[in-house]
């Protein structure tokens, strides 16, 4: 069993690292496709987690909020033990009971389809994706569309096309759906339900 005193450390400042972290994962829903970093300094997460996805889990996790854990995060007790010490969230094994998935092999996760998708009257209670990636300047080049981006915005990102196609799947279901935080060491991208990603190019 890992101990207290093994685990590793949360933010050094709570407070001032949580706002900044909040803001940053806000500015970048209301402005789908723009890196943000937030200014936290989270340096000691335990691997595979990602600093930028660590410092949202301490942010937006709580008891209330149940979370899912891909495999190789699941399989790993510092990231379990961390995320329960720092956050007291729940882990579910069922995706569709998951507030937060924390998926750190987009190549193997869950068809989307599998995680809760909100209602038409409570579209929130749906499960929100921090999917961690090797980069968010490199890899495929995606465009892009809707609320808070004027005409498109360019993304650049190692996303699979199967994961494209299942979101693409989702949107006629709107108000329901999935909102996606990509994340890469310390910073993050956001795509919320409302925006439509595409190959770019794509017609």
């Amino acid at each position: 069993m890992t101990m207290t005193s093994e685990l590793a450390a949360g933010f050094a400042d709570k407070v001032v690292s949580a706002q900044a972290t909040f803001r940053a994962v806000m500015d970048a829903m209301a402005r789908p496709g723009t890196v943000q970093q937030p200014d936290a300094k989270l340096r000691h997460a335990p691997l595979p987690l990602m600093p930028a996805a660590a410092a949202i889990a301490l942010t937006l996790f709580d008891h209330d909020t149940p979370i899912w854990l891909d495999a190789p995060l699941k399989a790993t007790p510092a990231v379990t033990s961390w995320l329960r010490f720092h956050t007291a969230a729940p882990l579910t094994d069922a995706t569709a009971d998951a507030a937060f998935a924390l998926v750190s092999s987009v190549d193997q996760m869950p068809v989307l389809d599998q995680f809760a998708l909100g209602s038409n009257d409570y579209p929130d209670r749906s499960t929100t994706l921090v999917l961690q990636l090797s980069s968010l300047e490199a890899g495929d080049a995606f465009e892009l569309q809707g609320p808070g981006i004027n005409g498109r915005a360019s993304l650049h990102a190692p996303l699979p096309a199967e994961l494209i196609a299942q979101r693409a799947a989702l949107q006629p279901l709107f108000p329901r759906g999935l909102d996606l935080i990509l994340v890469s060491g310390d910073a993050l991208v956001a795509i919320p339900r409302t925006t439509q990603i595409m190959p770019k190019g794509a017609v």
